[in-house]
């Protein structure tokens, strides 16, 4: 492990790109879903959400699929493939005259980019351990961040000035881009020594490794919780916003605005990891999360209406400061005991939490119609679950150290 190399400014960028093809095909296009759903003659807002969540699902199982053929074939190969099959999954898209061929389109998107997506969280794996590792993931996240930033003022733009299919084109243009970079700069990092031979019992043989070890198990299920919470506003901000508040050219803005939020989190989440360690700053904001939505839940429960602009946005800002505390860290503990696994435990435990995610997003999403109410009392209940969780294992944790203490 390098543990103590110079990271190039570089890699951190490259690897972020792989990951961000992902956030730009999913927020690229919330300004344009009212549009969108015009044109393939679906009008309801809560049909109109698996747009959004139906690519998580794609994720998920894509996740399942190239993570092991990562460990057969080498990371670069199946980098390829994903960019392939997201390439036909946007054709499909662009072309839909239906909802669910729209949907199918996008399951299609989220297969292929799984391969990007988990197989960076791989080569990291497979470069770095430790707290180390979690900073360089937020150091990679901090600039994937600036994705969600940009994609909806993108996504408004091209809606203005052409049409929503003009997004999908964008899309395939930038994970071209991105192919060839990857292509031409990244050497391979999976040893052949470390090989895995491409066999029907390698899903079951890595999952069977992986469930030995508790802290992954658990560290996956919540970002699974937070996942699936977090999931409801991506897809459910552009009602709140648009609909509700009546904000039909500020929202892009908006989200630009809250976005910031969680990159300046995360960024400063590559600093504090090194002093505090992973495990101190995940857990004291899960309990921020958890409080702060707690909150709100209790102030405007009986509310008919939404608070004021100011005051949600207050709140959500809150929320999502705490994000990028959460995200790199929870992977990059569930990821720590499992690095001799890192293509196979990568798509496992992606696949476990997206899978998880997906229901949770649907159906409390479906309640956001009038009011944000339902998605903070999503956040208590899945915030407060996964602190829960998250306690239970530091306790063990920390018996287990005692017991080896006195042995």
């Amino acid at each position: 492990m390098q543990e103590k190399q110079t990271v190039k400014l570089e890699f951190i960028i490259l690897m972020a790109s792989l990951m961000s093809i992902v956030a730009l095909a999913i927020d690229a296009i919330l300004p344009a879903m009212s549009a969108i759903g015009i044109s393939i003659n679906s009008f309801d807002t809560g049909n109109n959400q698996l747009l959004i969540t139906m690519i998580f699902l794609g994720l998920g199982f894509g996740q399942l699929l190239f993570g092991p053929l990562s460990d057969s074939f080498g990371r670069k190969p199946i980098v390829y493939i994903g960019f392939a099959v997201f390439a036909v999954g946007s054709i499909v898209c662009v072309l839909s005259h239906s909802l669910e061929m729209m949907v199918a389109g996008r399951i299609l998107q989220g297969i292929g980019l799984a391969a990007p997506r988990t197989i960076a969280i791989a080569i990291i794996r497979d470069m770095f351990k430790g707290d180390y590792m979690a900073k360089i993931m937020s150091f990679v996240t901090t600039f994937f961040i600036l994705v969600p930033v940009i994609a909806p003022v993108m996504g408004k733009f091209i809606l203005n000035h052409y049409n929503w299919t003009g997004i999908f084109y964008v899309q395939l243009v930038m994970a071209f881009i991105v192919s060839i970079w990857f292509w031409k700069r990244q050497p391979e990092t999976l040893k052949p020594e470390y090989k895995i031979k491409f066999s029907s019992h390698e899903f079951i043989d890595g999952l069977k490794e992986l469930i030995k070890y508790k802290e992954t198990i658990g560290f996956t299920i919540i970002s699974g919780f937070i996942s699936g919470a977090f999931i409801v506003y991506l897809s459910a901000s552009q009602v709140i916003f648009e609909n509700q508040y009546g904000l039909i050219d500020e929202f892009p803005y908006i989200f630009a605005g809250l976005a910031c939020g969680v990159g300046l989190s995360t960024f400063l989440n590559g600093s504090f990891v090194m002093r505090l360690g992973m495990w101190r700053l995940s857990y004291l904001a899960i309990i921020v999360f958890s409080v702060n939505a707690l909150l709100y839940v209790l102030l405007f429960w009986n509310a008919a209406t939404n608070p004021s602009l100011t005051v949600i946005l207050l709140f959500m800002a809150i929320q999502f400061f705490t994000i990028g505390f959460i995200f790199g860290n929870l992977r990059a503990i569930a990821m720590e005991p499992i690095g001799h696994i890192a293509g196979i435990g990568a798509a496992i435990t992606g696949f476990v939490s997206t899978i998880m995610a997906v229901p949770i997003a649907n159906f409390i999403g479906s309640y956001v119609k009038d009011t944000a109410l339902p998605l903070f009392i999503g956040f208590t209940i899945f915030g407060t679950l996964s602190l829960m969780i998250f306690t239970y294992i530091k306790s063990t944790r920390k018996r287990k150290a005692r017991q080896e203490a006195i042995l």
